[in-house]
């Protein structure tokens, strides 16, 4: 008998590995949430990845071994300068606006994923993806009411940031087939830190300490996030794990209301829920019919 557990065999330890990825991220978003707007978002992402250049240190030093061409050089620029915008909408979204608001409507980052798939790598589009994608546009006009309620600044930057995760999301799936994860990372980190250095500068404001550490302390979280989530899909498949991630905004939810006084806002959670149950249709579908998967298995901020 084989002394090693079956690789996706091990739906327990999965779900527990995608518990703490979701904790993680939800510790993340409250802490940006709890820095709120007194900072630039330029200023506090910069500051952010920075820290994380820390936690990637090693993967960085072995590019020196590594070659590519001008292509897959061209390839990792549009990676880190589409999530370097992504991530600067999500920091300015996530200080303004409720935390379950910005949570919902990041449950769109698989849709844009699967609507570009579609669109741009002719991964097919069956009516069962279009359905699907309208249902969760609808959840999304759910959570905004559009005309029935005020659609901040926050809520157009995080519509912002979904889709352009999502497109980096994309240009990351590539780039997978022709290198090593470690090192789509560190350059995935380093290419959004240089990314938002000039705007970083240009918005700067004296810091203190705490602030500093709160940061330091974000890069942790999301580091930590990162590493469980792939502990999670290697233990089981995307479709144990993906329910669990969705707990995230029963998180952020109890954590605004909780910490920040915010209520609990049944729209959100409806059109969020909506939103839920298409990304977890279109991940069913995809299990089943046996085809490598276009949806990111979580809303992943990548932050």
């Amino acid at each position: 008998m084989n002394a090693h557990a079956p690789s996706q065999d091990r739906p327990v330890l999965g779900v527990m590995w995608m518990l703490a990825t979701t904790l993680s991220f939800t510790g993340v978003n409250v802490i940006v949430h709890h820095l709120g707007a007194d900072l630039p978002a330029a200023q506090t992402s910069f500051v952010r990845f920075l820290w994380g250049i820390l936690f990637v240190a090693p993967a960085i030093w072995q590019l020196r071994k590594m070659r590519f061409s001008a292509r897959i050089w061209g390839l990792f620029g549009l990676r880190g300068a589409t999530q370097a915008l992504a991530v600067l909408l999500w920091f300015y979204a996530m200080a303004r606006i409720p935390i379950a608001d910005v949570t919902a409507i990041g449950y769109l980052n698989p849709i844009v994923v699967t609507l570009g798939g579609a669109l741009l790598l002719g991964e097919g589009f069956a009516w069962r993806r279009g359905a699907a994608i309208a249902v969760a546009l609808i959840g999304a006009l759910i959570i905004l009411r559009p005309g029935l309620r005020e659609v901040a600044p926050g809520h157009v930057a995080q519509l912002g940031a979904a889709i352009f995760f999502g497109l980096a999301y994309l240009v990351a799936k590539h780039l997978s087939a022709h290198t090593p994860a470690s090192i789509i990372v560190a350059l995935m980190t380093l290419s959004i830190t240089l990314c938002l250095a000039p705007f970083a500068i240009a918005v700067w404001q004296p810091m203190n300490l705490n602030e500093t550490l709160w940061l330091g302390l974000t890069a942790v979280f999301a580091t930590l996030a990162h590493y469980c989530m792939t502990r999670a899909f290697a233990c089981a498949p995307v479709t144990v794990t993906q329910p669990v991630a969705f707990l995230q905004l029963v998180f952020g939810s109890t954590a605004g209301l909780l910490l920040f006084g915010e209520h609990i806002d049944p729209y959100v959670l409806l059109g969020g829920g909506m939103i839920i149950g298409a990304v977890s249709y279109v991940t069913w579908r995809e299990a089943k019919m046996k085809r490598r998967g276009v949806t990111p298995a979580i809303p992943q901020t990548k932050v």
